[in-house]
């Protein structure tokens, strides 16, 4: 059975607190893994949040400061520790390489499992496979930044209303999915189109058209709200977004599951974030991310 969930392995903007680690994520789609961000500690809170380093086959970094990138050499080391049956890509901003060179080899380790580096340079995709495809998106940040967005391809749900009319049971509801056609009946006769599922991660940034263009019709977006509302200057100034705005531009994108995360330090209630989200107008389900939380992603639609 396949399984789609989002695992929050830390949600700190900037520094981590007493509740709080540094940023951290991993997104179980089905048989994959796939780690965002991983900052400093990211490797102990994957052992408090019962992902192994086998869970991961990419790992994607939106842009080089700490909180988001500092953990990568602990990740990695531990991926050739524990020697990881498969080959692991990493896609980061092609601008940060020499941030990425230096974490990958911060100190001796003996290298074990292939690790494929395929930087980002440009908005499109980055990877095409059975289950999804992976694009990137350019944000608007201090330094360069890419949010990513993950896409499964459309496909047919079977009406069970729609094969009883046709005699259609059994072995040959198998059949006409592989065939398309069974006795002058169509896959199109006894199904109806399913949208796939879309999924975007959206760090740090401005609002810019690539937070659109990532939120458009998600089924579930993450995405950062250091700020409340009443600091935006603060949000400008330093390249990121309130939760209002966050908020809004879910909205806006007809989002399913909003996940907001990435809190600076200088707030303790994590309602008051919930309060601004739904002031803002959106009502769809909403999450505000804490430490080890596991938030599924919304059945199909």
């Amino acid at each position: 059975m396949s399984v789609r969930e989002f695992v929050v392995l830390g949600t700190a903007s900037q520094v981590p607190t007493r509740h709080r680690n540094h940023n951290g994520y991993l997104l179980r789609w089905d048989g994959e893994g796939i780690l965002f961000d991983p900052g400093e500690g990211t490797q102990r809170q994957m052992l408090r949040a019962g992902v192994a380093a086998h869970d991961i086959n990419r790992i994607c970094v939106t842009h080089f400061h700490g909180d988001h990138s500092l953990g990568l050499a602990g990740v990695i080391q531990r991926i050739n520790l524990d020697q990881v049956p498969h080959p692991v890509t990493a896609h980061y901003p092609a601008s940060g390489q020499k941030f990425f060179d230096r974490l990958r080899y911060a100190t001796a380790y003996r290298e074990t499992v292939l690790l494929r580096e395929e930087p980002v340079t440009r908005d499109g995709t980055l990877a095409r496979g059975d289950s999804y495809l992976l694009e990137a998106r350019r944000l608007s940040h201090p330094v360069e930044s890419f949010g990513y967005r993950i896409t499964e391809p459309d496909g047919r749900r079977m009406v069970p209303a729609l094969l009883a009319r046709h005699g259609i049971k059994g072995p040959d509801v198998g059949r006409i999915q592989r065939e398309g056609e069974l006795g002058g009946v169509t896959l199109d006769d006894v199904s109806e189109h399913r949208p796939g599922q879309r999924f975007a991660f959206v760090m740090d940034t401005r609002l810019c058209p690539g937070v659109h263009a990532l939120a458009e019709g998600c089924d579930m977006l993450v995405i950062e709200s250091t700020f409340l509302d009443e600091d935006e200057r603060l949000a400008t100034d330093h390249g990121h977004l309130t939760v209002g705005q966050a908020a809004r531009a879910a909205r806006d994108a007809g989002v399913r599951s909003l996940v907001l995360t990435h809190f600076s330090q200088r707030y303790t209630d994590p309602a008051e974030f919930e309060r601004q989200a739904r002031a803002a107008g959106f009502e769809g389900e909403l999450t505000i991310a804490a430490d080890l939380a596991r938030v599924p992603l919304p059945k199909r639609g």
